[in-house]
């Protein structure tokens, strides 16, 4: 018997799933459903998320989840597959097929279910929701039902970043201040190369939302909290809860490191399109364009010492 609803959770899914439905760019749309095309019926949605969502410029490196009903959809070899099962998601990079200006991707593959089960609270695996409490758009669904779908998985994610929120940061504050402090321990327990501001930086594009979601993921996970006449926000969290919440993000944070390696090993022999990506990423920062042969694309790993020596010979890695 399927669980019963939580009636608590659905003013976190709808406002979740009202922000999915934001309009936007029609090559956006376009581009999501050429990807969405390429998995045919088996793509429940594709979700658009990160700095090009943030900014609107489409110029540099948008960033897709496509979401499978089973990763057997995607067209990608067994080995790919088995490892996308065991370390999900696995990414490529893609470019529109349509005219000028052409858009470029890097894409992450995953099934709803596997999405839906890293989101929560209790993963072991934080990637999901740290990304994913944070704005994103659903430019491509494939009915409603899996819209649906797709808006719970993704508050799941939000609900659980709040969860964390609340056990990690300050006992009384304004929302921004929890939702930075959140975002200091999960960008410090990844590989990541932004500045020591990006936590707070994102918090201060859209504080108000910021403030809506940290109340509503509250309440969807039945933390009791106020709101005291200053403004700031107090969650009753008993002491105990704060150590054990503590030592489980220790756990969380000592994992997350290996996670990433392990998955940057793996799309060594999964990342599709990587000789693409690469030459784009060459001509872009030093203007200097690369024609990419069927053989390099075939055989990136034996093509790529020969081309990178080439390249510094010339002086454009220098």
């Amino acid at each position: 018997m399927p669980p019963l609803p939580n009636p608590a959770r659905a003013p976190l899914t709808s406002a979740v799933a009202a922000e999915l439905a934001a309009p936007q760019p029609e090559a956006v749309r376009a581009f999501a459903a050429e990807l969405a095309a390429r998995g045919g019926g088996g793509v429940a949605g594709v979700l658009f998320y990160g700095s090009a969502l943030r900014t609107g410029e489409t110029d540099g490196l948008l960033d897709f989840y496509v979401l499978l009903d089973d990763l057997a959809a995607w067209n990608q070899s067994r080995f790919a597959t088995a490892g996308n099962r065991l370390l999900p998601p696995n990414v490529e990079y893609a470019e529109s097929a349509g005219d000028a200006p052409q858009l470029r991707a890097k894409v992450a593959i995953m099934s709803v279910a596997q999405f839906a089960r890293h989101a929560r609270a209790l993963s072991r695996d934080t990637t999901i929701w740290t990304r994913f409490c944070q704005p994103a758009a659903l430019p491509y669904a494939r009915d409603e039902a899996a819209a649906r779908a797709i808006a719970d998985a993704v508050a799941t994610a939000v609900g659980a970043a709040a969860w964390w929120a609340a056990h990690l940061g300050p006992e009384r504050g304004p929302a921004a201040a929890f939702w930075t402090a959140l975002f200091q321990r999960t960008y410090a327990s990844e590989l990541r190369v932004e500045s020591a501001a990006r936590p707070s930086s994102i918090v201060e594009r859209a504080p108000e939302r910021f403030a809506r979601m940290l109340t509503l993921g509250w309440a969807a996970e039945g933390v009791p909290f106020a709101t005291e006449t200053d403004g700031a926000l107090s969650p009753r969290v008993a002491p105990e809860s704060r150590a054990k919440a503590a030592k489980a993000w220790a756990r969380r944070r000592r994992l997350a490191k290996p996670l990433n390696l392990a998955r940057l090993a793996k799309a060594v022999f999964t990342f599709s399109g990587g000789v693409d990506y690469i030459a784009w990423k060459i001509e872009r920062h030093s203007g200097h364009a690369i024609v990419v042969t069927p053989f390099q694309r075939r055989h990136p790993l034996l093509s790529a010492g020969p081309v990178l020596w080439r390249l510094w010979r010339r002086g454009v890695l220098r």
